[in-house]
């Protein structure tokens, strides 16, 4: 992708003798518009979905910009000196790339705000789990009584946040969103893990590893994860904190035992238990030791974050525990649309697990492409019995075949849990993540969670009203 350079900046003062064009009329792209105009300018926005935005509702808000639907404007593509792009949008096609002149500026509008706006910012990218990182980290920021918003890939658009006055803004960086972002200059950065994931639209694992990597010339300080080379720093004269589950050297952050409990450690200070954690799992962990090194990368004392760190209650369909019915956790982890996900997941759990317990995973979905054989390892040791569904489901199912795991398929998520729900016995775990998104069968991530916390419901309001019967 083309990107915009520092010979052409983005600064408000010199975008009013450039044509601007926007590339997406979602919440993104509206945001841009909604910003320019503020600062008056004006611009011309293009989508191909006919019916991106209401039309009307367009015109009343923003009666200076032009709006094209229903197809990308080549022309109009062709003629811009600037092109603000929003993150689903692949500028590579034919139709998009085959129409930008050579000196037309790409960025997107996180790279328009880091040019005009002189925030800290705490940046964290990755596979998986930055959600859960820049909300805890946004959690801890707030309680320490810090000025403290979320943006980027999580919350309101980044440019909604630039009228406020902010302590640190803490930016949850998505590849599509690294891929027109070069100025910015935070506090410190993360990339938390890296596994197959966007290679539809990234094509190698080489091309997301460099795109994700691509954060830490950004930051003062790199925050790595010392168990994940892809996460690691080439540059020798940047500032480096890691993290990870072995012993952590002063400075840095990892697990220890301590009188038979793994603990969070800062070098050799015990900081603290890991079942004292607000959420589980393993990865849980590192996700936590993750906000505790850019928290401190920030300046903010570690006795503080641990006290707040506590009330952290997680995040809906991300290893959120949804019911224990039957005295089982019953885990949603609908979040998890890539291989890693459900892979730091299914280790997460088995940590914490019983070896007399059983682990029933729910997975399938749209892979997006990716490779599911890392997952047969962690399916062979720690997995009871995999319930398959969607349009990779037989990809799912195979790689239990190989992991000699008994597999079922199922056409839905309820067909699944009342199947689950027989076999259970109290310390059991069943987690739904299904290592791919979710758009062959339900509007998102979120929808498929639901649907997952509407069976168990079901199953459980059921089993009651029969023990009432009787009982009766």
């Amino acid at each position: 992708m083309k990107q915009q350079t520092s010979q052409a900046p983005l600064a408000l003062a010199q975008l009013t003798t450039q044509k601007i064009v926007i590339l997406g009329a979602g919440l993104t792209g509206l945001s841009c518009v909604r910003y320019l105009k503020e600062n008056g300018l004006t611009c011309s926005v293009n989508d191909s979905r006919d019916n991106a935005v209401n039309v009307e509702f367009f015109q009343q808000k923003f009666p200076k910009a032009s709006l094209t639907l229903g197809g990308w404007d080549k022309a109009l593509i062709a003629s811009a000196d600037i092109l603000l792009v929003s993150p689903g949008i692949d500028t590579s096609i034919a139709d998009i790339a085959d129409q930008i002149n050579e000196n037309c500026i790409v960025a997107g509008d996180i790279e328009l705000y880091c040019q005009n706006s002189s925030t800290p910012i705490l940046a964290v990218t990755g596979s998986n789990g930055k959600s859960t990182v820049v909300s805890l980290l946004a959690f801890i920021g707030k309680k320490l009584g810090k000025s403290v918003e979320l943006g980027g890939n999580i919350g309101v658009p980044v440019l909604e946040q630039s009228k406020k006055t902010l302590d640190c803004l803490v930016l949850e960086l998505s590849s599509f969103q690294l891929e027109t972002l070069q100025s910015m200059n935070a506090i410190a950065a993360t990339v938390l893990n890296v596994s197959d994931d966007h290679l539809d639209r990234h094509k190698t694992l080489e091309n997301y590893i460099a795109i994700k990597q691509s954060i830490y010339k950004q930051c003062k300080t790199a925050v790595i994860n010392r168990d994940d080379a892809n996460t690691h720093v080439t540059d020798t004269t940047k500032n480096i904190i890691s993290f990870g589950i072995g012993l952590a050297s002063e400075g840095h952050f990892g697990l220890e035992v301590i009188a038979g409990k793994s603990q969070l450690m800062f070098g050799s200070t015990p900081l603290i238990a890991v079942d004292e954690l607000p959420i589980a799992g393993l990865h849980n962990a590192l996700n936590c030791l993750a906000v505790l090194a850019l928290g401190y990368s920030a300046g903010w004392p570690i006795k503080e974050m641990l006290a707040h760190l506590v009330e952290f209650e997680g995040l809906a369909h991300r290893c959120q525990l949804v019911s224990k019915y039957k005295n089982v956790q019953w885990i949603n982890d609908s979040k998890a649309t890539n291989v890693g996900a459900t892979f730091a997941a299914i280790e997460g759990l088995a940590a914490i697990m019983s070896a007399d317990n059983n682990l029933y995973v729910i997975a399938g979905g749209d892979g997006k492409g990716a490779d599911f054989s890392s997952l047969q390892s962690v399916i062979a040791k720690y997995v009871t019995g995999v319930y398959t569904l969607g349009k990779d489901g037989d990809a799912v199912a195979l790689l239990a075949k190989k992991a000699q795991t008994t597999s079922h398929k199922v056409s839905t998520i309820q067909e699944a849990v009342n199947a689950i729900d027989k076999i259970l016995k109290p310390g059991d775990i069943v987690l739904l993540s299904p290592a791919c998104a979710s758009i062959d069968m339900f509007k998102n991530f979120a929808e498929r969670g639901n649907v997952f916390v509407n069976a168990i419901n079901k199953i459980s309001s059921d089993n009651e009203a029969q023990s009432s019967r009787e009982v009766y």
